[in-house]
């Protein structure tokens, strides 16, 4: 079964929310600051981390960016302020998704869910044979490798889905709600700028400069299409 870190600095919170995902089967790590998560994260497998925003010393923010630094499996944020989202879905921090405190643990479990859901498929692969290279640019199904001219990309799940769309229907305009919701499986909300969070970092891994890329094209207010 899958393996979730915990980090919250309230006690309470981190035990219960490791009950919820203990009785559906997962195991569990929990911290209570970022130092002791960080060091959870280098021992052991895991497959998913929730993360509260506010932490003592080093915040939920800048542990989701040290976590980035090497791994790749999804983060949740878990938050309690309406300003904390906005930081969230505007900032290029590297959470996957984010729940609002107070949560019910079934909104929470189904969450989590899906973003194992998403990783195992990433980890498992796809069916033999798909690989789409252009430009320099190869991305492979099979093994969810991407390489840029020779240089491997290390892409989330979510990244590697995003891009591997957009190569696939390459020259096609394709708008934010219908990436959004054939990645995350969820009905598209206008006020969502989730897409262009992770396009955004999409770019910046590919070392594409954002006022002309020469990949991944913005066709303002329609949509985005790749190119190369």
């Amino acid at each position: 079964m899958a393996a979730i870190l915990v980090v919250d600095d309230e006690k309470e919170i981190a035990d219960l929310v490791g009950l919820y995902l203990n009785n559906e089967g997962f195991t569990v790590y929990k911290c209570y600051d970022a130092s002791q998560a960080l060091q959870c994260v280098e021992q052991n497998q895991l497959d998913l981390a929730l993360l509260d925003v506010m932490l003592p010393g080093m915040n939920g923010f800048d542990l989701c960016k040290r976590i980035r630094e090497t791994h790749n499996f999804p983060v949740i944020m878990l938050t309690a302020k309406v300003e904390d989202i906005d930081k969230i879905t505007g900032l290029a921090i590297g959470a996957d998704d984010y729940i609002t405190k107070p949560f019910h643990p079934m909104e929470l479990l189904a969450r989590v869910k899906a973003q194992i859901r998403r990783y195992t498929r990433y980890n498992a692969g796809a069916a033999p044979g798909q690989v789409i290279d252009f430009s320099g640019l190869v991305i492979n199904r099979e093994t969810h490798a991407c390489s840029l001219y020779g240089k491997e990309l290390s892409l989330t799940p979510i990244e590697f889905s995003l891009l591997w769309i957009l190569c696939e229907r390459r020259g096609t305009v394709l708008s934010a709600e219908e990436l959004f919701e054939s990645v995350w499986g969820e009905k598209y909300l206008e006020s969502n700028n989730t897409v262009m969070v992770h396009i955004r970092r999409l770019r910046e891994k590919m070392g594409e400069p954002p006022r002309n890329p020469k990949f991944i094209k913005t066709v303002w207010g329609v949509g985005y299409k790749i190119e190369g």
